[in-house]
């Protein structure tokens, strides 16, 4: 089984019970501070490629600093390139936590699709 990258802030008690959940289910990963570590764009536009969703998945829309920046209003108006840029601009604005795999990335933490990893 591949090992995995969790994208995650570790105050965060959702990215808490993700980890939990890892750790239980024997999934090898490796954890990165969302803040410290802040995906760039070329990690982000690579990953939600991947994900197959567009990027506005990617914001964590009940975080301050998205509701500060008035982005559920903004972002429609943004080019994917825009809201990428923004994503790399600060971690907090990132839905977490992010599990990235050599076939799979998954945003935010719903056990019910996190079951698949451990076919």
């Amino acid at each position: 089984m591949s090992e995995f990258l969790l994208v995650e802030y570790p105050k965060c008690s959702t990215c808490q019970k993700a980890r939990k959940w890892l750790e239980e289910n024997h999934i090898k990963f490796t954890g990165r501070h969302i803040v410290e570590n802040t995906p760039d764009q070329s990690e982000l536009r690579q990953w939600i490629s991947r994900s197959g969703k567009p990027t506005a998945k990617f914001f964590n829309t009940s975080g301050l600093k998205y509701k500060a920046l008035n982005l559920k209003d903004r972002l429609p108006a943004l080019s994917e390139d825009e809201q990428i840029a923004l994503l790399a601009s600060d971690g907090m604005l990132i839905k977490r936590p992010l599990l990235i795999g050599k076939q799979i990335v998954l945003s935010g933490f719903r056990p019910d699709e996190w079951e698949k990893l451990k076919e």
